[in-house]
This record gives structure tokens, C-alpha cells and sequence, in this order.
């Protein structure tokens, strides 16, 4: 068996170039594009579930309110019910139904709403909440 060095050479030269052409070219650039540390993931969880958490709070204070539980009883709805279902809203609509709550909170405290409107806006937010929580 004879050891032709040229041979060795284009044989070399084949699996570098096979290496190089499987290898992406963009696959670094995109590597440094889109890291994320770990530490930006765990703070924007965190962020997350901290808002969720408030949400939640100011909706289930909302809806302990004595005013709102004399207004879900007339309108035949069942406070634990929507208490229950206000945990399974998706963040947006929890966020959005929040905002509702405190703004409701707000202009009945500055004598803006009287019992009439926050029982009309308090069953509104009830059947919102169990017609989302139905449709899914």
C-alpha cells in the first residue's frame, strides 16, 4: 500500500469544507442576538406574577366589599362563584377588569356613583367574568 500525501491532503480538505458548509453561518450572530440571561427571565416572572398578584388582590377586595356582596345576591349571583372564576382570567383581561374595579372604587368613594351605578357596574363585572370563564 502505497501513502500518497496528496491524496491525505484533498481528503483533509474535503471534511473541512464538509464541516464548514453544515455549520450555519448566522448561527453565532444569532446566538449574540438573542440571549436572554437568566436573570432578565426570573425579574420579568417575577414582574409578571407580581402584577397578576395585585390584580387579583384588587379584584377580590372589590368583590368582598359589602356593597358588592348585597349587589351580587340581588342579582342572583353567586360570590364565591366569580370569586373562583376571576383566577382563571388570562393576565389582560384581569389587568383590564382591574382597572374597571378601581375606577368604580374611586368615583364611588368621591360620591361620583351611587349605590344604584356600583351595583349596575358590580354585575356587569360578575357576568363578564363568568361569561369568559363559560366560553373557554
Amino acid at each position: 500500500m502505497h501513502f500518497d500525501p496528496k491524496q491525505c491532503v484533498r481528503a483533509l480538505t474535503a471534511c473541512v469544507l464538509v464541516t464548514i458548509f453544515t455549520i450555519p453561518q448566522n448561527l453565532s450572530a444569532q446566538a449574540a442576538e438573542h440571549v436572554v440571561s437568566s436573570f432578565e427571565l426570573q425579574k420579568a416572572a417575577l414582574d409578571a406574577s407580581r402584577v397578576r398578584q395585585q390584580n387579583l388582590d384588587t379584584l377580590k377586595e372589590f368583590f368582598s366589599s359589602e356593597r358588592a356582596q348585597r349587589a351580587l345576591k340581588a342579582a342572583h349571583t353567586d360570590p364565591e362563584q366569580v370569586k373562583k372564576a376571576v383566577a382563571s382570567l388570562s393576565d389582560a383581561e384581569l389587568a383590564q377588569l382591574a382597572s374597571r374595579a378601581q375606577k368604580a372604587q374611586a368615583d364611588f368613594a368621591a360620591g361620583h356613583l351611587g349605590d344604584r351605578d356600583l351595583i349596575i357596574i358590580l354585575v356587569v363585572i360578575a357576568a363578564l367574568i363568568l361569561i369568559i370563564v363559560a366560553v373557554r
